[in-house]
């Protein structure tokens, strides 16, 4: 497909455009300060309820066009039992237009013939990808959903630096370097270099295939908010991260958004005449008090010694897993007493969520777990908490139901109207009307 006729979608989870831009208007972010004085930026909005206001909900939304109310999708790697038609799939049978994707949240490839198609480590659906990308893949749903002392499987490692060495870009290898050498002073560069990794394979998998739309989902800057929004220097609130946590004088943010304009500069260079969306889906706020997140170390055994029956577990985004029981009496069981599991000063430790035959559990517990401090069941001492679980960090930001959207087919002199997160899918649809990328924005409703 010509490059004048490509759209390409850039899902660059909860991102806080307003701090963007602070940063921009201090000379941070140049890619982004040209972004937004060219093209400007509306906000998004969905749920309302707080509850819902979860990526793995409003990513569906934006895919589909359907609010959560229409497709009932509320649970991360839950869209593979439902059959809503998604954008990639409606360009298809529609448009026409072949398609790829790089790691949608909570989306499942049901396209006729993809150029490319790499879902998130968390839904269980078809990879469409060559060999080494296959292997790649594979390697990162290891990384991110073990748990945090695991070490890399051998395999997962080598097609871990099998995919630097063959996805890797020239402009991109200094940051690399960067973010390696830092890693051990500053743990969510480990993040930025999963993301760079991404967007590197994007780009080269669009080159390879040139599809008419390909997207690509990059999170780490929702993981260093939620974690680090604190050591903001655009932070004026009172709360504050230990400093065994993060030097006072490190602004992770900065250098995330910093990744990330670098990410959206190399795209726009290597594909100069595409059409550029780019959308959040939330945002986030500082959160107004100190959380701690914490992740069981070995799923499976923790629930042995509490005598929970089980079939399998399956580990979710941080704090979550999915315990698969062996009919709904099973799963009943299950829950009741992963309900009774508690500190020995009667606290509780996990929310709970029963499904047919299977339980979503999220660890909880949100203060910090001292040494000497003991878990039970139904009152009775089983064993310490600590030895148990991984520290993950201390929560800094929250969810907010506001998201951003940027078109680079819009010029900032024109109204910037609040967008449902619904009209996402029509404005993608629009843009290839009898086969251009011209169509305007559509309205609101």
């Amino acid at each position: 497909m010509n490059m004048q006729n490509r759209l390409l979608f850039l899902e660059l989870n909860e991102v806080n455009f307003e701090m963007v831009d602070a940063y921009a208007s201090q000379g941070a972010l140049p890619n982004f300060r040209r972004l937004f004085d060219t093209h400007g930026y509306c906000q998004t909005s969905s749920e309302t309820d707080y509850e819902n206001l979860e990526p793995w909900i409003q990513w569906v939304t934006a895919h589909t066009g359907l609010t959560l109310a229409e497709h009932s999708v509320f649970r991360l790697g839950d869209i593979v039992h439902h059959d809503h038609e998604q954008i990639w799939e409606m360009l298809e049978s529609r448009c026409g237009i072949r398609t790829g994707a790089v790691s949608p949240m909570n989306a499942q490839n049901r396209c006729a013939d993809p150029a490319f198609f790499i879902p998130d480590p968390w839904t269980n659906t078809e990879v469409i990808a060559t060999p080494c990308v296959k292997r790649l893949f594979e390697a990162i749903r290891q990384l991110v959903n073990e748990n945090a002392d695991a070490k890399l499987e051998v395999r997962s490692l080598i097609a871990l630096v099998e995919g630097l060495f063959r996805f890797a870009q020239p402009s991109s290898y200094g940051r690399y370097l960067k973010f390696l050498r830092g890693s051990r002073q500053g743990p969510w560069r480990k993040a930025l270099i999963l993301d760079q990794l991404l967007a590197d394979l994007f780009s080269h998998e669009v080159q390879r295939t040139r599809p008419g739309f390909a997207s690509i989902f990059l999170n780490a800057a929702a993981h260093v908010q939620h974690h680090y929004f604190f050591n903001s220097t655009l932070y004026q609130g009172e709360q504050k991260n230990p400093d065994w946590y993060v030097d006072a004088d490190t602004d992770p943010l900065v250098e995330t958004y910093k990744a990330y304009d670098a990410i959206v500069g190399d795209i726009q260079k290597k594909f100069p005449e595409a059409r550029l969306m780019i959308a959040t889906g939330l945002h986030q706020v500082p959160y107004p008090k100190s959380t701690y997140y914490w992740r069981l170390k070995d799923h499976e055994s923790f629930l042995r010694k509490a005598g929970v029956p089980f079939q399998s577990v399956e580990p979710r985004m941080s704090r979550d897993f999915l315990v698969h029981c062996e009919g709904k009496e099973q799963a009943r069981t299950a829950l009741r007493i992963i309900e009774s599991l508690r500190t020995s000063e009667n606290e509780a430790l996990f929310e709970v969520d029963l499904r047919k035959t299977s339980v979503f559990v999220t660890l909880s517990y949100p203060s910090d777990i001292a040494p000497e401090t003991l878990w039970a069941r139904e009152q009775q001492p089983k064993g310490n908490l600590r030895s148990e679980v991984s520290f993950v960090a201390v929560k800094n930001g929250e969810h907010s139901g506001i998201g951003y959207f940027l078109d680079t087919a819009n010029s900032k002199s024109t109204p910037q109207i609040p967008l449902e997160l619904t009209v996402i899918p029509k404005a993608v649809l629009q843009a290839f009307e009898k086969n251009k990328i011209t169509a305007p924005l559509p309205e609101a409703g």
